[in-house]
């Protein structure tokens, strides 16, 4: 027996608020996203390999780039939890719970 919930066609209402808790959920993945790059970036601030491996600009931009693939990474894998708290945090603004 289907639940007569599943059979209700989706309002316009229904599809906005999942569309805006989808804005809410991406942009907030996106901070954590860039609050672990900067963390990141801080953490390798100091490490400084030898040739030949390291040295130069090079390095410098790698490392960025490290760092900010890392911080994706880390948060597609769950994070520090900065999402879950952002995101709820933003739907309680915007009046959604």
């Amino acid at each position: 027996m289907v639940p007569p919930t599943l059979l209700q066609p989706t309002g316009p209402a229904n599809t906005a608020e999942l569309a805006k808790r989808g804005e809410i959920k991406a942009t907030a993945q996106k901070f954590e996203e860039q609050f672990l790059s900067i963390m990141l970036q801080q953490m390798f601030e100091g490490v400084n390999t030898s040739a030949p491996f390291g040295g130069g600009a090079g390095e410098q931009m790698f490392k960025s780039f490290m760092t900010e693939a890392m911080a994706k990474q880390m948060t597609r894998a769950g994070g520090i939890g900065l999402t879950d708290t952002i995101s709820r945090e933003m739907l309680k603004l915007q009046g959604l719970k």
